[in-house]
């Protein structure tokens, strides 16, 4: 049977990674709206820190561990990698627990059918963590979309890039394609999402991808993408993790004006350094990193909107108390999933 959570919301985070460590239990643990009661990684380091950071949480080894005290839970949040979320989050959809599965959702969109099928029928919530719907650059984007700032928007260029040849240091490096590794699996679930969020609807879509390391085969180390939504705007997308010289994070092209914006989001880094949502300065991006906005020789850098991460838990919290819709439709993630698919099948 589904669970009604009570408040506040008892959670279980699974993996203590970037993922676990840096963006979930940070989010938790400031929204009085939850709990965060269990902590699961096999990694005894990883222990020790999650222990010393948040003394309240049981800290386990295993998901079978976490699993057997479902009966004091109400929420699991999947922090692992993608090739791990299928079972994961259908063994608590099993347990009446609702989820939250980090992306890239999961590894084939047949899978991800099969969670929303599983959850529907259990009557438990699903939903995916699309974090970068609240970076502050995009929510200013979408602000001056929506005021009509730009005119009748024309093409959409959007880039995350950095240099990494090191790789990332995590499963990133040793996932295989089926497995979903490559940075078109990973970071193409967020651009791809954002820009639908955008301009709506897909209705065609083409890609390139290509590795430049010693990563497993498929695995890609660069992609673009190109779509061409109903709404009539193009969308051209580049995703590098051995960039060294990087292009702008948005420039966008309208009828009356363009916007450029260079520089990423500043949340994630914050986190990691240690600052709470709560911090007054957290999801404050500095002039100096503004987007500007206008034409040659008549611009000017646009205040940019607070980055708003916490939103996600936020929303959620609402949504399982029956007040409105989840932060992110599974649905939603699953065609970006598709339009992956597809890019990968002819790339």
């Amino acid at each position: 049977m589904p669970r009604t959570p009570t408040a506040p919301i008892r959670t279980a985070v699974v993996g203590f990674g970037v993922s676990g460590r840096v963006f979930h239990a940070p989010l938790i643990e400031a929204d009085r709206g939850y709990s965060l009661d269990v902590i699961v990684t096999a990694d005894p380091d990883r222990a020790a820190e999650a222990a010393r950071r948040y003394p309240k949480a049981r800290v386990v080894p295993t998901p079978q561990a976490m699993f057997a005290l479902a009966a004091d839970l109400d929420l699991v949040v999947l922090g692992t990698p993608p090739l791990t979320h299928l079972d994961l989050a259908a063994t608590a959809v099993a347990h009446g627990l609702h989820v939250v599965v980090d992306k890239p959702f999961v590894t084939t969109s047949a899978h991800g059918e099969e969670l929303i099928s599983r959850a529907a029928d259990a009557g438990v919530q699903l939903t995916v963590f699309q974090n970068r719907r609240w970076d502050a650059d995009f929510l200013t984007l979408q602000k001056l979309v929506r005021e009509g700032a730009l005119g009748d928007i024309r093409t959409f260029e959007s880039r995350f890039e950095w240099w990494r040849p090191e790789g990332f240091g995590n499963w990133r490096d040793t996932a295989t394609l089926t497995e979903g590794g490559g940075i078109l699996h990973d970071l193409g679930a967020h651009l791809i999402d954002q820009a639908i969020q955008l301009f709506g609807p897909v209705q065609d879509s083409y890609g390139e991808t290509a590795s430049h390391s010693s990563h497993p085969e498929g695995a890609d180390t660069e992609a673009f993408v190109s779509l061409f939504h109903v709404s009539g705007v193009r969308t051209r997308l580049w995703m590098n993790g051995m960039a060294a010289r990087v292009g702008p994070r948005f420039h966008v092209l309208g009828s009356s004006a363009g916007y450029t914006k260079w520089g990423l989001d500043s949340q994630e880094p914050a986190l990691a350094a240690g600052m709470t949502p709560s911090d007054p300065c957290y999801g404050v991006d500095p002039q100096d990193s503004w987007g500007i906005l206008g034409i040659d020789g008549d611009a000017a850098p646009v205040p940019a909107e607070r980055g708003d991460y916490p939103r996600f838990y936020v929303q959620l919290a609402a949504a399982l108390a029956g007040h409105g819709p989840l932060p992110v439709q599974p649905a939603e993630s699953l065609e970006v999933l598709r339009i992956i698919e597809k890019i990968h099948a002819f790339a």
